[in-house]
This record gives C-alpha cells, structure tokens and sequence, in this order.
C-alpha cells in the first residue's frame, strides 16, 4: 500500500525570522506566542520530535507589561546548589539589572521539558530596546 502522507524530515525543515516587539504587551500572552514560534506549532510540517522552530528577534524587552501585583510580588529565584545559595530576585529589580531575563525565562518555561529545549532557546535573541543587528534579516 502506498503511503499517501509525508513525514517531516531535518532537511526540509525551512526556518524563519520573527521580530516581535513586546512593548506594553503582557508577558505572559506574548510569550506563548514566542514560544509557538520558536517550536514551529504553526507550521503544517510540524512534528514533535524535530526542532523545525524559527528564529525570533525580540525588542523593547525592558518595556513589557505585566498584570496585578506582580510587578512587586513576582519573584525570579536562583539556587546555586550549595547550603545557603538560593538568591531571589523581585521582577522590578530584575528590570533594571537583567531585562532580557524576565522574557527569556518565560519563554523557557512554555518551552517542552525535553531534550529540545536547549536547543530551541538558542535560536532566541532578546534585546532591551529597539537596537539589535539583525535589521537586515526583516527588509
């Protein structure tokens, strides 16, 4: 019998570019979008257990909008596996100090909790404002 359906392999896998500005967007809606992105869940070839995801350019990232109280009560923590080595970090802190954490790491978090992960993470690059050296990418 003949098989009528294609199966996505790695080398017809095309990627992509995205630029995503999240300026007073909301964290969490935007980065499911960035995640499916990155994932390729939008793509008719998709296929769980390939990385056929795209690239995405995110700008504005020091700007993006959170709901409620979470701008004070929100808490990104760190254990560095040691007694004594866990350190946290509120979100208006972290928006000074490190911007481009707050998306990267929940972008992270909507990600699959397997081996793809890190490799479907690298191909996200988040800059702090509106500057970043892919313009060429998106003409």
């Amino acid at each position: 019998m003949k098989q009528l359906t294609k199966s996505t392999r790695a080398r017809d896998i095309v990627r992509t570019w995205h630029l995503v500005d999240v300026k007073d967007k909301v964290l969490g809606r935007v980065s499911t979008e960035i995640a499916q992105k990155l994932m390729g869940k939008y793509k008719p070839s998709f296929v769980r257990h390939l990385d056929c995801g795209d690239h995405v350019v995110v700008i504005n990232a020091r700007h993006v909008a959170v709901t409620g109280k979470k701008e004070k009560e929100k808490l990104y923590s760190h254990y560095s596996g040691f007694p004594g080595g866990l350190k946290q970090k509120p979100l208006w802190k972290l928006r000074i100090e490190k911007p481009k954490e707050i998306v990267r790491s929940a972008v992270f978090g909507m990600l699959p909790k397997n081996a793809l992960r890190d490799r479907l993470i690298t191909r996200l690059y988040i800059y702090p404002d509106e500057d970043h050296p892919y313009k060429n990418r998106f003409l």
